[in-house]
C-alpha cells in the first residue's frame, strides 16, 4: 500500500455499528450505574456532535429519558434552532428552550465585548457585526495572532489585528455564553436527576476547543474518543438528519458567520483529523506531507501548532487542584 493511500481517511474509518453499540452500553453504564442518574440533559445546537451525541443517549436511555435544551441567543443563527428542533422531532424526545439573552444583558456580555473591540476599532458600536479570526497558519511564523473582524450597518467589513488586552477582553466576555449554557444545562439535570452529556469530539478535546466551566464541563462524554470525521460516520449510520450532515460546522458565537476553521482549527477538519492521527501515532510530516498535497515544513507547522494548542489545554483539562493531597 501507499504512503499516499495509508494516510488517506479510509485510516479513519470505523465499523460504525459495532462503534455506536459500544458507546450505548458505556452511556447506560456511566448514567445509570456510575452516575446513578435517571436520564440525560443534552445541548443541543443543531450541529453534527450535539446531534450526534442526542442520537447515542436517545439509544441508550430511551427517548422518554433525554432531555435536549436549546439554549439562542441574541446572535445566534436561526438555523441553529431550527436544526435542533429537527433532531427532537427525529427522536420524539423532549426538549426545553431557554433565550439565554437576558442572562447575558445582566452580566454584561454584549457591553464588555463591545468596549474591548472599541479598543482598536474606535467607530464600533452595538449597530456591527462582529468576529475574530485566525490568519491562515501555513504562511508566516508558528505563532498566530487573532484579528477582529466587524461589519458596518451598511454592510462595509473591516479586519484589524487585536492587541492582546482586546483579544482578551473579548474572548472573556464571550465566554458567558457557554457558561450561561451550561448554568441552565444543570439546572435542568438537578430538576430531573439526570447527567449532563457532553459533545466534544476528539479534536476539540485534545486541542483545548471548549470553554473551561462552560461547554467543556460534563457528567459525561461519550464521543470525546471520536475523531470529527468518525462523527460523520456514526451520523450516518444512525440516520441524522441530512440538513445537519451538510451543514458546515460554525461556531455560532459570533454576529457574523463563522467557521471552526476560521475561529480555531485554521484547516478544513478532515484535515485536522489526519494531522492529528498522524501526530498521536508517530507518522512523520514528511511522510503524511503528500497526502495533504503540502509540503513537509507545512505539515511540521500544524504538527507544532497541535502540540502548542495541547499545551495550553492542560489548563483547561485540569480539575480544581488541592493544596493537601491527603483529600
Amino acid at each position: 500500500m501507499s504512503k499516499k493511500a495509508t494516510f488517506s481517511a479510509d485510516i479513519l474509518r470505523l465499523d460504525p455499528a459495532v462503534e455506536t453499540d459500544r458507546i450505548v452500553a458505556s452511556i447506560r453504564d456511566i448514567v445509570f450505574n456510575q452516575l446513578k442518574r435517571r436520564g440525560a440533559v443534552v445541548g443541543v445546537s443543531g450541529g453534527i456532535d450535539s446531534t450526534v451525541v442526542a442520537f447515542l443517549c436517545a439509544r441508550a436511555l430511551g427517548k422518554d429519558r433525554v432531555h435536549a435544551l436549546f439554549t439562542p441567543e441574541d446572535e445566534s443563527s436561526p438555523d441553529s434552532l431550527q436544526l435542533g428542533r429537527a433532531v427532537t422531532e427525529a427522536l420524539g424526545i423532549q426538549s426545553t428552550l431557554e433565550d439565554i439573552s437576558p442572562i447575558l444583558s445582566g452580566a454584561r456580555c454584549y457591553e464588555r465585548r463591545d468596549a474591548s473591540i472599541r479598543l482598536v476599532i474606535e467607530e464600533y458600536n452595538a449597530t456591527y457585526k462582529c468576529k475574530i479570526a485566525l490568519p491562515d497558519p501555513l504562511e508566516g511564523g508558528d505563532y498566530s495572532l487573532f484579528s477582529v473582524v466587524v461589519q458596518s450597518p451598511e454592510g462595509q467589513t473591516k479586519r484589524v489585528r487585536l492587541t492582546p488586552a482586546a483579544y482578551l477582553g473579548i474572548v472573556a466576555a464571550t465566554n458567558f455564553k457557554q457558561r450561561s449554557r451550561k448554568m441552565m444545562e444543570y439546572y435542568y439535570a438537578d430538576l430531573l436527576q439526570y447527567a449532563v452529556a457532553g459533545t466534544p469530539n476528539r479534536l476539540e478535546y485534545d486541542q483545548g476547543f471548549f470553554v473551561k466551566n462552560g461547554d467543556g464541563s460534563a457528567d459525561f462524554k461519550p464521543i470525546a474518543h471520536l475523531y470529527k470525521s468518525q462523527v460523520y460516520q456514526l451520523a450516518s449510520y444512525l440516520n441524522v438528519p441530512e440538513e445537519i450532515r451538510l451543514r458546515p460546522p460554525t461556531t455560532d458565537t459570533y454576529s457574523l458567520d463563522q467557521s471552526q476553521e476560521e475561529f480555531y482549527f485554521t484547516l478544513p477538519l478532515e484535515k485536522m483529523d489526519l494531522c492529528l492521527y498522524a501526530k498521536n501515532n508517530g507518522v512523520s510530516a514528511a511522510e503524511l506531507a503528500p497526502s495533504l498535497e503540502m509540503s513537509a515544513e507545512k505539515v511540521e507547522r500544524i504538527y507544532r501548532m497541535i502540540e502548542m494548542k495541547r499545551k495550553a489545554a492542560r489548563y483547561l483539562h485540569a480539575p480544581p487542584l488541592l493544596s493537601d493531597s491527603s483529600l
